[in-house]
């Protein structure tokens, strides 16, 4: 009877436990998205876009901080196809980050099924392809982190929330745009501007005297875009993941890659008002608009079009060091550990990285630090996972900027897990940059003109750098950032200016240690797509 007794209660609380480990598992989501050609006019013309779900843009990913996101791709394209996930760390996975250093390109007609979790995440990111230059024609999309109910944000309650993805767009096709580069030619200016794949029709609609939070992202190839709005301001309170000091603005300059997320108050008479992006640093500025409207309005804007004032953000050499020092952020963690002191913590490495346009076998080609990069076709994370020769050499790229005549190559730099690493991204070249990095956050805490040396550090600031993923450095200038390297797996720091890209200015971290452990790396996915050298493995 005491045995019975017994069994009963151990068949009792292994079933509580059951329940409380299946309750205390964070939520999925699933998706399922076929990714097709399609037609679409976005500046009038008709062309072949990429559309996910039959939606151009792509649809969002509206989830909260670590869900677990299953997204089945199924590519009904004609070519090889990846997306990924812009700003999504992948802890301790870079199997699911979706690059051609990480992963198998999905072949035409099949599909594979990325499953990650948005761990201790919050903020505005995307998604976009990363094969070829599919993201010239669509692909992209939206990924909004909110905070979990009993997390606070750190700024006031808002009304609601409007997503904008702007851009600039090619009328030309992807396959038009990658014969151009192919052959030798830079990318013209771009036809246009787009506000949520449309062209000056785009409509946010709001109550006069409520605030709106916009979350607004640049998913362009090429060009940096000024954001305003007529007669509002913007409260500024999140980069990237990581909440901002809550400045006002009355424009803000976004570079390709990057997101930003602003309170809007509607103030004004009940009319409505542009919502402008223009273009920074071209000639002619190309400007797009869409419309805010306040409810219950039947008056159009009155023109001219807003012009966007002589200050912006992260614009002069001279007001740069102002925005750095007051742009203080923290993570948007769900459990703050306090202030991370990066300032006091040894730098155990420094990468400066040096960008140029160059000629290579008399073809048009992009390099860091004397290496044009070039996919090879067995995923790096693959040759490293099953050791497999012949595919990729560590530091065989220098860490300083070299002499030696620019060449093709698989550029890799082996770092250390936990390594704190100094990079310094040199722009050799007369236009702007924008730099991502996969994985990883860094803190950006110094730029100015000319040439970087270790007597500009003490221009650093070492207290409350903002923390973002991508960051832009000015024509003939510098930028640097520090980072701590806590993500184990191989990662993409890649340039932002697509045809660049795609012509070589890319390279990648690996991100080791000798410890072979689901607590600092994952397994390798059932599901991994074999290829190259791997492919009967």
């Amino acid at each position: 009877m005491k045995q019975v007794i017994f069994l009963q209660v151990l068949l009792g609380i292994l079933c509580c436990f059951s329940i409380f480990c299946a309750n205390a598992e964070d939520p999925y989501r699933y998706y399922t998205w076929a990714v097709t050609y399609g037609t679409r006019a976005p500046l009038g013309v008709y062309q072949r876009v990429i559309l996910i779900n039959n939606q151009f843009p792509g649809p969002p990913i509206e989830a909260v901080t670590n869900d677990n996101i299953i997204v089945n791709v199924i590519n009904q394209l004609d070519e090889p196809f990846l997306i990924t996930w812009h700003g999504i760390k992948q802890r301790k996975a870079s199997w699911q980050d979706g690059v051609l250093g990480t992963n198998c390109p999905i072949p035409p007609h099949s599909n594979w099924t990325y499953k990650f979790q948005l761990k201790d995440q919050i903020g505005t990111y995307m998604y976009y392809p990363s094969t070829s230059m599919h993201r010239a024609i669509g692909g992209f999309g939206a990924v909004n982190v909110n905070q979990r109910s009993v997390i606070s944000i750190p700024y006031p309650a808002f009304a609601g929330d409007f997503t904008l993805l702007i851009g600039d767009w090619y009328k030309a096709g992807d396959k038009a745009l990658r014969k151009r580069l192919n052959s030798g030619l830079v990318l013209p200016l771009p036809d246009g501007l787009l506000i949520n794949g449309l062209h000056k029709s785009s409509v946010f609609t709001g109550q006069k005297g409520k605030t709106y939070r916009f979350r607004i992202t640049n998913v362009g190839i090429s060009t940096s875009l000024n954001f305003r709005i007529q007669g509002h301001s913007l409260i500024l309170v999140e980069v990237e993941g990581s909440h901002s000091l809550q400045e006002v603005y009355e424009s803000i300059d976004i570079h390709p890659g990057q997101s930003i997320t602003a309170l809007v108050t509607l103030r004004g008479a009940i009319k409505d008002y542009y919502i402008v992006a223009s273009t920074r640093f071209t000639k002619p500025i190309l400007t797009t608009t869409g419309i805010l409207r306040y409810q219950g309005s039947h008056t159009p804007p009155s023109l001219p079009l807003p012009i966007a004032p002589t200050y912006h953000v992260h614009w002069s050499m001279k007001q740069a060091r102002t925005i750095r020092l007051n742009l203080t952020a923290n993570a948007a963690r769900p459990n703050p550990q306090g202030t991370f002191h990066y300032g006091q913590i040894n730098i155990v490495r420094r990468l400066v990285l040096a960008n140029a346009k160059v000629k290579i076998n008399g073809k048009l080609r992009y390099t860091v630090n004397g290496i044009s990069y070039v996919d090879p076709t067995t995923p790096l994370k693959l040759a490293d996972w099953f050791n497999i020769p012949g595919v990729f050499s560590l530091n065989n790229i220098k860490d300083l900027p070299t002499s030696r005549p620019p060449a093709l190559g698989v550029s890799v730099f082996g770092l250390t897990l936990h390594d704190f690493v100094e990079i310094v991204f040199q722009n050799t070249e007369p236009t702007i940059q924008s730099w991502h990095l996969d994985g990883s956050s860094f803190y950006v805490v110094g730029y100015g003109g000319g040439k970087w040396t270790t007597a500009l550090k003490k221009r650093y600031n070492l207290v409350d750098a903002i923390s973002r993923h991508t960051v832009q450095v000015y024509p003939n200038s510098w930028t640097a950032v520090l980072v701590s390297l806590d993500n184990k797996g191989m990662w993409n720091l890649r340039s932002q200016i697509w045809s660049d890209r795609f012509l070589g200015k890319q390279t990648y971290l690996r991100v080791w240690n000798d410890e072979k452990s689901l607590y600092t790396e994952t397994d390798i996915p059932p599901n991994a797509l074999r290829c190259g050298k791997a492919i009967h493995l």
